[in-house]
């Protein structure tokens, strides 16, 4: 069977091979949105209302636990991405069969490295929270805090992949909704733990693994309902071959979140040991660099749900050999989220004491800190969404090793030395000026390669004109 014959019954079978693309990103891309939205909001609602209800240190503390939730996230998105991505490759292609298998070994995978990491995070939590950056005024609430979220672990992990397969398998309201009734879930149980029943940490703690087991049993039942492809109980095995397509495919993503947690553990250590030495003290320093991540989650979901919201459609069309609306729907992916960041550098250079506000009060060396943090850390924000955007595409299209490459290039190749390098020489303002070179720099390696791929897709769909 020629690839154009595949492709024209996958054009008379999926709308991902014959709607708009601006119809199809819309469709998908919202509800991925939400649910990058739902994920981050779990972290800032605890913020918020950890804020108010404990205080800085409390503030600092989640900041310190969050490069296990980025591990968590990670390990979801290798997992999730990695088997939606050769289940809609599979689907384009039209093997219905090793789509399912795909699907089956993935969530086999998701249940075991979900565990896998909560046991791990409860053997070692101490030593691990102390590498992370912990203080000693800060290490006792990071404690309480975490030795509860730790056991949702398994539930977070799973529900996140999960929805990445709903997507691939077209029903991105589905996936948006179990993330989101979580979410409302642990919004209404926060201030009720936190302040009603005086449980502080704790209190924030139980109302975020609660939110996430809720979520989990909405995703598990769809199982029971993929419109796409049958289910056998054979296809809920882990396999060599496909367990290592789909770390290859989900890499990209992957390493990305990985790079944001070693960032993180180094920002902490740096800022932690930098603030000290300035007039701002430690504890300061941590608290303001957490509260900003929390805020650029907020933006980053923006663009990793449009990333990931035009992944079933980019993989479907370049299965099925559509070369021509591969390159359409990735340039429209990457001219929404430019414009999305551009809204985004608004915000953070006009509004920066607004927006910290939110998250509690503090001394005005507090808001005199966090306001240079964002405007100098985030100058850059209004080219972000490229990097993101573009390793995906790579992703989408099967050339993992260069999604890698990508996903990379701003966190590991050029923002963790400079975190280390500036203040050598700068103090603590070398940390702010680290971000927006890095940003720049990431830019330009994502525009080089972008160039050179689009310049292939339209090489392949001339050759597929001629043939046919």
């Amino acid at each position: 069977m020629s690839v154009r014959t595949v492709s024209s019954q996958a054009d008379a079978a999926n709308p991902l091979g014959y709607e708009k693309e601006g119809k199809l990103l819309v469709g998908f891309a919202i509800p991925c949105i939400i649910s990058m939205l739902v994920t981050s909001l779990y972290n800032i609602v605890d913020q918020i209302f950890i804020g108010q209800g404990v205080g800085l240190l409390g503030n600092a503390a989640t900041n310190i636990a969050f490069p296990l939730s980025i591990a968590c996230t990670a390990i979801a998105l290798l997992l999730g991405i990695g088997s939606a991505t050769n289940f809609s490759l599979q689907l384009g292609a039209g093997n219905e069969k090793r789509s399912a298998e795909y699907a089956g070994n993935g969530l086999c995978l998701m249940a075991l490295f979900g565990t896998v990491l909560m046991a791990v995070t409860l053997l070692f939590l101490t030593p691990m929270l102390k590498f992370f950056g912990a203080t000693p005024d800060v290490l006792p609430y990071a404690e309480a805090y975490t030795r509860i979220t730790a056991l949702g672990f398994p539930f977070l992990i799973m529900n996140t992949g999960m929805s990445k397969l709903i997507l691939a398998d077209g029903s991105p309201r589905y996936s948006m909704m179990s993330m989101l009734i979580g979410a409302l879930i642990n919004t209404a149980l926060d201030p009720l733990f936190i302040f009603g029943l005086d449980m502080g940490m704790t209190g924030a703690a139980l109302a975020t693994i609660l939110g996430q087991i809720v979520s989990f049993c909405i995703s598990i039942r769809y199982l029971f309902h993929f419109k796409s492809v049958p289910f056998s109980r054979g296809c809920f095995t882990i396999d060599g071959d496909r367990t290592r397509k789909i770390f290859s495919y989900g890499a990209s993503a992957c390493f990305n979140q990985i790079a944001m947690g070693v960032v993180q553990i180094v920002l902490n250590n740096t800022l932690a040991h930098y603030g000290a030495l300035s007039i701002y003290g430690s504890d300061i320093p941590l608290a303001c660099a957490g509260i900003i991540s929390k805020v650029n989650m907020i933006f980053m979901s923006f663009v990793i749900g449009i990333s990931q919201g035009v992944q079933p459609i980019i993989g479907f069309n370049y299965g099925a050999a559509l070369y021509r609306r591969v390159k359409k729907s990735y340039l429209l992916a990457l001219a929404v989220a430019t414009g999305l960041s551009l809204a985004a550098f608004a915000c953070f250079q006009l509004f920066p004491r607004q927006i910290i506000s939110i998250f509690g009060t503090g001394s005005e060396m507090y808001y005199q800190f966090s306001e240079r943090y964002f405007r100098i850390y985030m100058f850059l924000t209004l080219i972000n969404g490229i990097q993101p955007v573009t390793s995906n595409f790579f992703n989408s299209i099967g050339k993992a090793r260069l999604g890698v490459f990508m996903s990379l290039t701003r966190q590991i190749l050029f923002l963790l030395p400079l975190i280390v390098i500036f203040p050598l020489f700068m103090g603590i303002d070398g940390v702010m000026y680290a971000g927006p070179i890095a940003d720049g720099a990431a830019a330009i390696v994502c525009g080089f390669f972008t160039v050179r791929e689009l310049r292939e897709l339209t090489r392949l769909q001339q050759k597929n004109e001629k043939t046919n």
